[in-house]
C-alpha cells in the first residue's frame, strides 16, 4: 500500500509541476525590476480550467503526503 501511495504521489507531483508552469505568464526578466505592465483579467477557458486543476491538484497532494504518513506510522 506505502509504494502504491508513493508512485501516485510522484505522479501528482509531476502533473503539478506540469499544470504550475503552464500558469507562468509574464514572469520574464523584465517583471523582476517592476516592468512587468500588469492588467487585471479573469481567467476564462483552458487557463481556468489549468487553474482549478492545479487547486485540486495541491490538495490531492496534500492528501497524499497526510496518507502516506499515517500508513508509515
Amino acid at each position: 500500500m506505502r509504494e502504491v501511495l508513493l508512485i501516485v504521489q510522484i505522479v501528482v507531483s509531476v502533473l503539478l509541476t506540469g499544470a504550475i508552469l503552464l500558469q507562468a505568464q509574464g514572469s520574464g526578466l523584465g517583471t523582476s525590476w517592476g516592468g512587468g505592465g500588469e492588467t487585471y483579467h479573469t481567467k476564462r477557458g483552458v487557463e481556468r480550467v489549468v487553474f482549478i486543476l492545479t487547486i485540486v491538484g495541491v490538495v490531492v497532494f496534500a492528501a497524499l503526503s497526510v496518507a502516506n504518513l499515517v500508513v508509515r506510522s
